[in-house]
């Protein structure tokens, strides 16, 4: 099946513009794990009806990776880069399915110049929930246990707590919570540019730490919020080899599976 993206450069060919731009990312873009969470949005937003567009080939990685690991002066030449190119579009709503993209974009791009609403896709997925154009029923996960890993980008960066968990609710699911949640969570071990070099010396990795207080809760699912976290909790369950046994699901997947999108 066919997925329907339009970039803003065919819209703009067509004299159109779009409601939103979905914020694609570089996990997103070419990690084939990450490729299916922004399929499952994508498809969410193709149910809802909502008038959205992405950059393609015009977006470039948003500067986080840089920045986390100090160089500054490759940040401001990736930003200043999508600015100019949001700007050209005239774009002034942006969501995206990365905590990390969606940190950088709502908080530090405003000093250079770039101005728009970011909202992460749970936070969007909410908000269609609430103007009644998206309904969510359990379906296959009413009843099923599920625990939620809280991105440190979404969570302590931006204190967005709520928003995920509302749409794991509306699935029917038991909401089990993880000892270290909330303002507590613990980090899975992907950020401050961590996901791109060796880990240090210690006596245990982070994301086995974070999926072994994941399985305590004895749920079905882990669920995601963010491709980062994704990777790293997978990781961690195939350490455990109790990938046969539980699932590390995005919550978008989870909306456009109980919806059967």
């Amino acid at each position: 099946m066919s997925v329907e993206v339009p970039t803003l450069a065919s819209l703009q060919a067509q004299g159109k513009k779009a409601a939103v731009v979905f914020w694609v990312g570089c996990a997103g873009s070419f990690d084939d794990r990450a490729k299916k969470i922004t399929k499952a949005f994508v498809k969410i937003l193709n149910h809802t009806q909502t008038s959205f567009a992405v950059l393609g080939t015009e977006e470039s990685c948003t500067g986080d990776p840089a920045k986390r690991a100090g160089n500054e002066f490759l940040f401001q030449m990736q930003a200043l880069q999508n600015i100019s190119t949001l700007d050209s579009y005239g774009v002034t709503k942006i969501v995206t399915t990365c905590p990390h993209c969606f940190n950088t974009l709502k908080n530090e791009y405003p000093e250079l110049g770039g101005h728009y609403k970011v909202m992460h896709h749970t936070q969007f997925l909410k908000s269609l929930i609430k103007e009644g154009s998206l309904k969510v029923e359990g379906g296959s996960y009413k009843g099923k246990r599920i625990t939620y890993h809280d991105p440190c980008y979404l969570g302590r960066a931006n204190k967005i707590f709520e928003a995920p968990r509302d749409l794991i609710k509306k699935l029917d699911a038991e909401l089990v919570e993880m000892k270290a949640c909330k303002t507590k969570g613990l980090c899975c071990g992907a950020g401050g540019a961590q996901m791109f070099k060796d880990a240090e010396e210690g006596d245990k990795e982070i994301n086995i730490e974070r999926t072994e207080q994941a399985l305590d809760t004895q749920a079905e699912i882990i669920a995601a919020a963010c491709p980062f976290c994704n990777t790293m909790m997978t990781d961690g369950i195939k350490n455990k080899k109790q990938e046969d046994e539980v699932k590390i699901m995005d919550v978008a997947e989870l909306i456009a599976n109980a919806n059967n999108l």
